[in-house]
């Protein structure tokens, strides 16, 4: 397998952006700060993706070539984790945003004057884009099934018709990457690119979850709405997608592992300064001078050290090009472990204070619901398990 051919060296990005991590820690601290305000409301952190922009981070899986930092998994990963444990929700659209352009760098399928004109947008300006996949009847397509949006060829180009679900970031989005089928006699099926500002189309604010509730993954609803041929950005027939690109796969996975670890590290800190200074009166010191505590908190040490190894050690070895047939099944591995570890490691915080976990002025219980959501995203838990049995069992 070849290597990504979008990534470029650290040195790279050290010379474009080289206190990287100082600002992403600055940002993640200020987001912080208003993450339980977006959450109570369901709002949207508009202000977020405005200081992220100014950061230079919207652009950082984009092409040099096209103005972009370019950067490696590892560094990626690292930019999620820490945003995470700002806010999660922020992360969770950032990430959708980096996959689309990670992958789209990778594979070159797209038409190159609308490529390069995307990346040229997100490099100068607030134009995020994410795919719109799930359907009312069709779930998730990673579980098979054609989709219900029509593409409808016209002279003009295309006629887009559909019913999205769960469109993350909808409400900052330039660009809706949508799923949809060919009413050719043998269908194809692919990705079409679709700006929100053309007719026909409408956000209905569906979105009331458990957790990422200012993620904005409200549907999406497109009538007859009218896009030129180039955008058609990859279309195929239904057999050729039988094989996907296993990287492209991976960095799905392993993105959103470092951003469930985020979340879990935010939880952990937040205890650690809660025992530090929780002091019961019949106790006479803090919570954290309890030997019970101290095994929780080695418990939870444990979980994330695991993670970290589990998250950059593959990322490594893909920024290395060092990468085999099945990096898609390692990455796939890596988030139901990273996300099991993380869930259990919030999950033993709240076991261990009680009430205060579960208040909602302490940002441990916004912290649990996050976590939980780890449990939604393709490929799930079942799906992994079933690969690695049968990769096992060589069925």
């Amino acid at each position: 397998m070849s290597k990504p051919p979008v990534l470029e060296a650290a040195t790279t990005t050290a010379k474009l952006l080289p206190n990287l991590f100082e600002l992403v820690d600055s940002l993640a601290a200020d987001f912080a700060t208003r993450a339980a305000i977006h959450d109570s409301d369901s709002s949207f952190p508009f202000e977020n993706f405005d200081a992220l922009h100014k950061a230079r981070l919207l652009s950082l899986t984009i092409p040099v070539e096209f103005g972009g930092l370019a950067v490696g998994y590892t560094t990626a990963c690292r930019v999620i984790e820490k945003i995470a444990s700002g806010d999660a929700s922020t992360a969770l659209v950032l990430t959708m945003h980096y996959l689309q352009h990670a992958n789209a760098a990778r594979h070159r399928r797209w038409h190159p004057v609308v490529y390069e004109r995307l990346c040229r947008e997100s490099v100068q300006g607030i134009a995020l884009l994410n795919a719109a996949r799930v359907e009312p009847e069709l779930g998730t397509p990673a579980r098979g099934g054609l989709p219900a949006t029509i593409a409808k060829r016209t002279s003009d180009g295309w006629l887009i018709t559909g019913h999205k679900q769960y469109t993350t970031g909808s409400p900052i989005l330039r660009y809706f990457v949508v799923w949809a089928r060919t009413e050719d006699e043998e269908s194809q099926i692919g990705s079409f690119l679709v700006p929100r500002n053309l007719p026909g189309i409408k956000i209905v604010e569906t979105w009331d979850h458990l957790g990422m509730r200012a993620t904005g993954s409200h549907d999406l609803i497109l009538e007859d709405v009218c896009i030129p041929s180039e955008y058609a950005l990859d279309v195929r027939p239904l057999k050729a997608w039988s094989q996907p690109d296993p990287l492209m796969l991976a960095a799905g996975s392993l993105l959103l592992s470092a951003l469930y670890q985020g979340v879990a590290t935010a939880a952990r800190d937040w205890l650690v300064e809660y025992l530090n200074e929780r002091s019961p009166t019949n106790l006479g010191a803090t919570l954290a001078t309890l030997p019970r505590f101290q095994v929780a908190v080695g418990e939870i040490e444990a979980l994330l050290y695991a993670n970290q190894r589990l998250i950059y050690s593959l990322a490594a070895d893909i920024d290395k090009g060092e990468l085999d047939a099945k990096v898609n099944l390692q990455a796939q591995t890596v988030k139901y472990l990273v996300t099991s570890n993380a869930i259990k490691a919030v999950e033993t915080g709240l076991q261990l204070i009680g009430n205060p976990g579960l208040s909602k002025k302490n940002p441990l219980e916004r912290h649990y619901r996050d976590v939980l959501c780890s449990r939604i995203h393709t490929p799930q838990n079942d799906v992994i398990c079933s690969s690695l049995g049968k990769s096992a069992l060589k069925v």
